[in-house]
């Protein structure tokens, strides 16, 4: 996998360009990304570790780079981020002992530059 900022900003222009055909479509995802990724009874730094260890789970390299971003941002420790990745490996078995190390590398390029 690519450093978590490489594929991000690989998926930008791709994304604008897909969004100017469907704006609706971005604009309603976008509207549930921010009703979910508010405190309620659980904070939003717990939520991005949920989303988090789903986009290992899902093998989505914009997921994990876009979460990992999100939790490092939100002020996840690396311990947090570990447990949450090792639920991932539990329930995604194989494949999560690769995306979960990936998963990590990118909270850890994005933590250190918060």
């Amino acid at each position: 996998m690519a450093a978590g900022k490489e594929i991000l900003d690989g998926l930008r222009q791709p994304t604008r360009d897909l969004r100017g055909h469907i704006p609706a479509v971005f604009e309603g995802y976008a509207a549930l990304s921010a009703a979910v990724f508010v405190d309620g009874a659980l904070d939003a730094r717990t939520k991005e570790l949920i989303a988090l260890a789903i986009a290992v789970a899902k093998q989505c390299d914009g997921c994990m780079a876009s979460h990992a971003r999100g939790a490092a941002r939100r002020g996840a420790t690396a311990e947090e981020v570990a447990e949450a990745l090792g639920v991932a490996i539990l329930m995604n078995g194989g494949p999560g002992t690769v995306h979960a190390p990936r998963a990590f590398a990118a909270y850890e390029e994005f933590a250190a530059k918060t």
